[in-house]
This record gives C-alpha cells, structure tokens and sequence, in this order.
C-alpha cells in the first residue's frame, strides 16, 4: 500500500513539473498569464521536495503567488505581519525580476525607481538578519540575482574602434548606465553570502557551478566597479563554501589559459590575481603538486601577454607568496621569469626587475646556487642597457641587503660574469645616475674582494687587448684586400 501512494505521488509531481513558476523567465511571459493555477510549486527533480511542504516541520510553506504583470509599489516588510512576509518577499522578488532600458533615462523612470526602493528594502532585510529566510525564498532570489546580472557584456573598446594594436591602459573605459541597479543587485548577492543565517548546505543548491561560471564570465565587464564587486563576492564564495573550491581555482585556471595563449584580451585579470593572492596566502604546508602545476602552468605564463602592466602588482604579489610559502620554488620561479625575459619592452623589464627583486629576497642560499648563472648574464645585460631606467633599476639590487649577502657569498662565479658590464658603463654610460651608481656597486666588489677584483680587471685588460688585436688583423686584412683589388682594377 505505501509502494502505491508513492508511485502515485511520483506521477503527481510529474505532471505538476511543467507548469512555470513566477521566478524561471522574464515576467510576463504568456505561459504564466494563461496558467489555470499559478499558485502550483514546482517540485524539482534536482533539487528534492524543494517547495513541497514538510509534514514533519512546523513551519508553513507559502505557495509562490501569482506572476505580476506591472511594477506597482508593495507594503514594506518590516509593516508586515510575519505570517504574510514570505509572500510579500516573493511579491517584490518579481518585481526585481523586471528589466528596463536604462540608456534613456526618462524611459519607465517611475518603475525604475520602484524596483530600486525594493532592492534596497531587500538588501536591508537580508542585512538585519531580522527573520531567516525560507528555501523557496532563497531560490527565488538567486534566480532574480541571475536574471539581473547575467547578460551579455557590450563589446569591448578595442571591438568598436578597430584599434587592436592599441595600448589596453589607454583605451576608455565603459561605465553601464544600468549600475545603479546592478550596484544593489551585487549588495543583496554579498550580504547574502556573508550573512551568518545562510545555510551553506541550502545555499550551495542554487549557488552551484553554473553560477559560479556565470559569475567568472562577468569578470571580463569594462566596468571596473562591477569588477570590483565580482572581486569582493567571488572571494566570499571560496571562503564559505568549501565544496566550490577546486572548481573555482580550475576555472580562473582556464580564464588564464584562454587569455595567454589566445586572446591576450581580458577586463579583470587584476581581480582574479588579487582573489588567487588571498588564496595563495591560505594553502597548507608541504604544498600539494595541483598548486605548484597552477605555478608553472598559469601564473608564469602571465608574465608573457603584452599588456601585463595592468595586472603585473597582483601577479608579483602571487608568485611572491609562493616562494615565501615554500623556498624551494625559487629556482623555478626565476629561471621561469628568465624564460619569459622581454628583449624590446623596456618598461616590461623594469617591472620584471622589480618583481625578480622581490623574489630574491626571499630566496635561501642553496636555491640562489642553482640559478645565479643565467640571472646575472640577464642582469649584466640589464646593466649595460641604453634605456636608464633598466641600468638603474638593476643596480637598484645592491642596495637591498639580502641580496648583497647572497652576491657576497657566490662573488667568485659573480664578478666575472658581471665585470665586464660594470666596466663598460664606468666608460661610456651616458646617464650620469647609471653612471655614479655603477662606480658605487664597484666599489663595493672592490671592498668585499681586491684581489678578485684585480684578478678580474686582469682578464678584462687581457679581453681587450685580444679584441684589439683581433680587429687590428682584420683591419690589416681588409687593407691587404683594397691593395689587391686597386692593383688589379
């Protein structure tokens, strides 16, 4: 007999699953209008007995009301009985549910306005924690959230102008003229989120993966107010719901990938960076390998798009965290960055040098060993380099201590390789700062060292007399050459 009344009620539930709820398409829609009973629940089949009453709770569940049709002001909650404020709640859900044109903004100005009053009512209710919102409830506004804020992004500056080539730092930038409901909309989605009555186990149902993807798309909005919510709201998401996490570092991962290797074009790098910097900053010791993939595979590569000055802070700050969290990493990190090295962008190389600054700091000893060959010819190079502010910055590293101690330790392997360039700025650096700055920093080797200094000095004098002896021949040869060639013309 109980067989039966459950099949029975499995047929029912069936049956009741086409009709539309208020909550699942745009207001209006004509499904709902001709719906012979609008006060029918939804039993979804993902989401178990999720609108059905249960018998077992005291707690009346309210049927969703009616679908509205026009924006019309409702009673305020708080003047509301509590047996009536769910469905009040619902009531007003719909009417944020109603989107207007906001480029003419005389265009439906009285319902704008009302549908702004009830998203700050909403906001505030939610804030005050006065009384716990039902499920259905919850889903509903999830849903309005999504239909607000989920919508294709106008195109790009560099889409409608046809400067592709152009420098993404000075392109304008797009301020949605629909923000001052958007604004309200991310403020009611962040107190929900923070907001202690929220039940993670109840709300991980409708803010799921498909959201959350939703969610990482909008990050590429022009608007850098609407990124910076993104930014505040997606970090609360990592932190509260645990079972989101994977997912949520694999799918910036995937942004990275198409933005370096495709595109070279995204609006919210910057943010998806700082968020990865707070996350970083959390991981456990020793360090899982998925973490240390993420490093080799995505955050090194950041350093290779052309407009890396936009997000370069927030990627210097992350592969920071990774060498403070785990020392060892250093070798990868900086042979990464050599990897990477840029040979005509003299203002990406200065940000290289700071960030390389950085990360020396934190570097022992036996990691140092392992890569100071390579860094100091890059670095030697970076001395002799035309553009002042390369030199200066480079030799900017001999005023951090670490750093010194770590150059005085290894000087045998490193004055030599970097004698030369020294050599040649005291010559003919034209930059008087470059130039008074080399002759401090070779001072210093002198002083930590005179007899490999002199040693040095030798070999360099010995280099130059071979080259002035190698172009003399060649001069000879070419002279010898002229000789023959007027005898024979």
């Amino acid at each position: 007999m109980l067989k039966k009344i459950i099949k029975g009620s499995k047929k029912y539930s069936k049956s009741d699953s086409t009709v539309t709820d208020a909550g699942s398409r745009p207001p209006g829609s004509g499904n709902l209008l001709s719906d012979p009973n609008p006060n029918v629940v939804i039993n979804h089949a993902s989401r178990p007995g999720q609108g059905v009453p249960n018998m077992n709770s005291s707690t009346p569940v309210v049927p969703l009301p009616p679908p509205m049709t026009t924006v019309e002001p409702l009673p305020l909650l708080r003047d509301t009985p509590v047996s009536e404020r769910q469905n009040l709640f619902l009531r007003k859900i719909q009417i944020c549910c109603f989107l207007f044109d906001f480029n003419d903004v005389l265009k439906s100005a009285r319902e704008k306005e009302i549908k702004r009053q009830t998203l700050l009512e909403l906001v505030d209710f939610i804030q005050s924690g006065s009384s716990k919102i039902t499920e259905i409830c919850q889903e509903e506004m999830i849903k309005m959230v999504g239909i607000n804020i989920f919508r294709p992004l106008p195109p790009a500056f560099h889409e409608t102008t046809g400067q592709v080539a152009s420098d993404p730092e000075e392109e304008e930038h797009y301020l949605d003229p629909s923000w001052p409901h958007l604004q309200i909309v991310y403020e009611l989605l962040l107190r929900y989120v923070v907001s202690t009555d929220t039940d993670t186990k109840v709300a991980k149902k409708y803010i799921d993966h498909s959201f959350v993807l939703k969610l990482l798309d909008l990050f590429d909005s022009e608007d850098i107010r609407e990124r910076e919510f993104l930014k505040t709201i997606l970090h609360r998401i990592y932190g509260k719901f645990m079972v989101h996490r994977p997912f949520i570092r694999k799918a910036i991962n995937n942004i990275f990938y198409r933005f370096i290797y495709e595109t070279e074009r995204h609006s919210g790098i910057g943010e998806l960076l700082e968020i990865l910097g707070s996350i970083i900053n959390g991981f456990a010791l020793p360090m899982k390998e998925e973490h240390k993939l993420f490093l080799v595979r995505a955050l090194i590569p950041l350093h290779k798009p052309k407009p890396i000055a936009m997000y370069h802070q927030q990627l210097s700050y992350c592969i920071t965290q990774f060498v403070e969290k785990d020392y060892k990493l250093a070798d990868t990190v900086i042979r990464g960055l050599l990897k990477y090295w840029p040979s005509t962008n003299c203002q990406k190389e200065v940000h290289f040098l700071g960030e390389l600054e950085e990360v020396l700091e934190a570097t022992q000893s036996a990691e140092f060993q392992r890569c100071m060959v390579p860094l100091f010819r890059q670095i030697a190079r970076c001395l002799n380099s035309l553009h002042f502010q390369v030199a200066e910055r480079a030799l900017f590293f001999w005023n951090n201590e670490h750093i010194v101690s770590l150059i005085s330790l290894n000087r045998q392997v490193i004055l030599p390789i970097i004698f030369e360039a020294l050599e040649r700025n005291t010559r003919s650096h034209w930059n008087q700062a470059v130039h008074g700055l080399t002759l401090n920093v070779r001072k210093m080797f002198m002083e930590m060292d005179t007899e490999l200094f002199e040693e040095c000095q030798r070999e360099f004098a010995e280099k130059e007399a071979r080259a002035q002896e190698v172009e003399e021949q060649r001069q000879m040869t070419w002279e010898k050459l002229a000789d023959l060639a007027a005898e024979r013309g």
